[in-house]
């Protein structure tokens, strides 16, 4: 899941509550962050979350 700085607690959790285990948190390259759009919000996405 791509989300923004404001959605990333949610998307943490929505993730564990999904897959019962912690996810992995990166960092979009910065050619990413441009285009990509948070999943909960249209705001600018900054983080990938998942395994």
């Amino acid at each position: 899941m791509k989300c923004c700085l404001e959605h990333i607690e949610l998307a943490m959790e929505m993730y564990i509550d999904e897959h019962e285990e912690a996810p992995i948190l990166e960092m979009l390259p910065e050619e990413e962050k441009l285009s990509t759009t948070c999943e909960l919000c249209s705001e600018p996405a900054v983080y990938m979350v998942g395994n």
